[in-house]
């Protein structure tokens, strides 16, 4: 008779990611490194909607304006406006198309050489903006910020793998990073405040940026001297663990954690006729990890592990990888378009400058906020709700942003910021979620990181879009606008209509093999 297994796996006492751990003090003090950093150089381009009037004021690219020229004013023109935002144009394309160059680094030299690379980066970004008007070889200011748009996620992505020095807490300092990185486009709304209530004398742009330099040499101090040299984990089993809490042993990180109580796995093992120790097999799949991926399937609606045995070119040539690179590429573009464009399109809505600035203030602060507030809701959704749900919510949540954008009444507009502020994390998750739950650890690098660098790369669109709205249509941002929702509508309608016919044909699938596999009982007369 087969026997059944009454002992754990692995003994959690003896699992060896805890054993080499460094102390306690060690480890807090460098995710305190970590979160201080990327507060400060994470993702501060994102504020670029709040550095805008600071650049007008000091004078850059005034020489675009042939008026400026001959009255020697400072005023804006089209061709200024349009310079200013191909800056943020640019930068949100590199910082996002990054992001794979940054995984592939930090898995073949380890996060401080990823760190060092960043802090080595963000150094001379931060020279070249702070030197602006001594250099004319080449255009300070876009390599500054281009600079800093590419140094934040060596610096950022580098720091994700300390969410395993704290076995069980790995999700409470993912969130806590992720907060970081929101909160940091709020540097340049700290700068602008400062900067327009004088409360540093003539704080211009050389001193600032001179000041920020203490940031990469501090991030530079920190990985010489106390980050690891190796990760803790690897991108993809840090997608592992933060999805399912198990770690590559097979256990649970946190022994506590009541996804996996006794009753569970005695539960589980009762589905199975006898189960291999992962000690002398490693290629057996512990009683945890089973329940977690019947968790994930039943979650997701069956659509977890549709491609998990597929290979990498299989995965990336799939109607799931192509779908979700079409609609991401439109809300990527969408979101940073507004970010750069806010102050001009609400000056066209209202044909006041004094409103456009009070909303375009309202948005810098709520950017940064709106994000840290919404992380645990956005927790709450995906861990309740299938897949597509979640994609369904998310593509009725960016329709609402978009028409309410459009929409010349104040309240609307403040609402419509609000869904925008919340709705950008909502969307990076929900993506990082359906690339774990469809593709698997395995490839999460590759894939994630893929589908961030094509949608930046598409992010340069920004810049017709934007000469567009300048040239033909007079400022008036609505065809642009209408565009972008038309298209979100479309990609996101194709992206869940494919999904909700693959649940369909899986479950069809499973009901098949279920009826194949299942024991014949004989009936006596």
């Amino acid at each position: 008779m087969p026997t059944t297994e009454e002992s754990p796996l692995i003994p959690v006492a003896t699992n060896p990611i805890k054993e080499s751990l460094p102390s306690l003090r060690v480890r807090l003090f460098q995710v305190g490194c970590a979160l201080t950093w990327c507060l400060f150089a994470a993702g501060p381009i994102f504020g670029f909607a709040a550095l805008k009037p600071i650049l007008i004021d000091q004078g850059i690219y005034r020489e675009y304006c042939k008026e400026n020229i001959d009255t020697g004013e400072n005023a804006m023109c089209a061709e200024r406006d349009l310079k200013l935002n191909f800056m943020f144009t640019i930068a949100a394309v590199i910082t996002n198309a990054t992001a794979l160059v940054v995984g592939r680094v930090l898995d073949t030299f380890g996060p401080r050489v990823t760190g060092i690379i960043g802090a080595i980066v963000i150094f001379f970004a931060s020279t070249s903006l702070s030197q602006g008007q001594s250099i004319t070889v080449f255009d300070p200011y876009l390599a500054g910020y281009i600079g800093l748009a590419f140094g934040g996620p060596f610096v950022f992505i580098s720091s994700f793998q300390l969410a395993n020095s704290f076995p069980g807490r790995s999700g409470t300092v993912l969130a806590f990073l992720t907060g970081a990185f929101d909160s940091s486009s709020a540097l340049f709304l700290m700068y602008r405040l400062v900067y327009q209530h004088n409360w540093i004398q003539d704080l211009s742009l050389k001193k600032f940026f001179t000041a920020y330099l203490i940031v990469p040499i501090f991030i530079l101090v920190c990985q010489l001297t106390v980050m690891p040299k190796k990760s803790y984990k690897t991108v993809e089993t840090l997608a592992k663990i933060g999805e399912t809490g198990i770690d590559e042993t097979g256990l649970p990180m946190d022994p506590e954690d009541l996804r996996y109580s006794q009753d569970r796995v005695n539960a589980q093992r009762t589905r199975r006729p006898s189960i291999k120790s992962v000690r002398s097999n490693r290629s057996s799949k512990s009683v945890y990890e089973e329940i977690a991926e019947n968790r994930l399937y039943e979650k997701s609606g069956g659509v977890s592990g549709v491609l998990h045995s597929k290979s990498l070119k299989e995965q990336m040539t799939s109607p799931w990888f192509t779908l979700m690179v079409c609609f991401a590429t439109i809300q990527m573009l969408r979101v940073n378009y507004f970010v750069a464009t806010i102050r001009s399109q609400m000056e066209y809505y209202f044909q006041d400058e004094a409103i456009a600035v009070q909303i375009n203030k309202f948005f810098d602060v709520a950017l940064p906020v709106g994000g840290v507030f919404a992380i645990p809701f956005i927790g709450v959704l995906l861990d309740n709700f299938k897949i597509v749900t979640v994609l369904s919510i998310l593509l009725q949540i960016s329709l609402l942003i978009g028409l309410f954008g459009m929409v010349p009444i104040q309240i609307v507009q403040y609402l419509g910021i609000v869904m925008l502020v919340v709705y950008r994390p909502f969307y990076y998750t929900a993506v990082s979620d359906y690339c774990a739950k469809v593709f698997g650890y395995r490839t999460f690098g590759t894939v994630y990181g893929s589908i961030n660098c094509i949608s930046g790369l598409f992010n340069v669109l920004q810049a017709p879009l934007d000469n567009a709205t300048h040239t033909i249509f007079k400022m008036n941002p609505n065809p642009a606008n209408t565009l972008l929702v038309g298209l979100t509508f479309i990609a996101g309608l194709a992206l869940i209509s494919y999904i909700k016919g693959q649940e369909i044909e899986l479950k069809k699938r499973t009901i098949i093999d279920e009826a194949m596999h299942s024991d014949v009982v004989e009936i006596e007369d």
